[in-house]
């Protein structure tokens, strides 16, 4: 008779038995860890991004009180905005009025907590470092086409909704930096050294430090997003990067 099966039964229970033991120890602080390397430990927008990172931010997202005061760590002027369901499908939950992040942003919009939260860490860990290294300056504004709207996938009248329907997605259009210089998804993802569009033979201008910009600004956001949408998506995301927290997991 093989022993195999009970053999591959303990190992399981010795395996769940140790993850109980470690996440009562953490827990129950029988052994210090630093915050950054704990993962049941608050998240904070400042600390440098580890591996425990993402998992924090997504735990943070999924808890009300968590994700407030997560956010409440941030470089950001907001108000909370109270529950409203819009239409079938529609509204927000959990949603703040933001009228500033770390940088101008023109009209306010409103996103959801997880939404805003992504978005601060987004600012703090890699939007002004693309601006640095590509640029040699900081982005001032973002020019954007706003959050929530109660809609369908590219306003189809089928279909599902968007994650704009319940103010998980935010559209970005541009970047003005504090010397004035402005790039915009339109008219920079694709262009040149020589300013023409990126389609040259090789051997060609490598393309322009705003493409380069702009393609750093839309890496670093994968870390943060779980949706990811630009120019090299589809027509649709020509002019503008379609940041979200959603189901979809893609960076394109």
């Amino acid at each position: 008779m093989s022993t195999a099966p009970p053999r591959r039964r303990y190992g399981g229970l010795l395996f769940l038995l140790l993850i109980a033991l470690l996440a009562w120890t953490l827990s129950s602080d029988a052994i210090r860890i630093p915050d950054r390397w704990n993962p049941w430990a608050p998240l904070r927008i400042d600390d440098a991004p580890n591996l425990l990172t993402r998992f924090k931010l997504d735990r943070t997202s999924a808890d009300r009180v968590a994700c407030r005061d997560a956010l409440a760590q941030a470089v950001l002027r907001l108000q909370p905005v109270e529950d409203r369901s819009t239409g079938p499908g529609c509204g927000f939950d959990n949603a703040v009025r933001i009228t500033r992040t770390s940088v101008a942003v023109g009209e306010a919009f409103t996103l959801s907590c997880r939404a805003a939260l992504s978005l601060a860490m987004w600012e703090r860990h890699a939007l002004q470092q693309a601006a640095q290294a590509h640029m040699g300056g900081r982005v001032s504004r973002i020019e954007h086409f706003g959050s929530y709207s109660c809609r369908n996938l590219y306003g189809r009248e089928g279909g599902r909704r968007s994650q704009h329907a319940t103010a998980d997605a935010f559209d970005i259009a541009g970047f003005v930096f504090e010397d004035g210089r402005r790039i915009r998804v339109l008219g920079d993802w694709q262009a040149n050294e020589a300013g023409s569009i990126a389609t040259a033979p090789p051997g060609a201008p490598e393309v322009s430090a705003e493409a380069s910009f702009l393609r750093a600004a839309r890496d670093g956001a994968c870390d943060w997003f779980d949706a990811v949408l630009g120019p090299d998506y589809n027509a649709a995301h020509a002019d503008h990067f379609h940041f979200d927290r959603g189901p979809a997991r893609i960076c394109r």
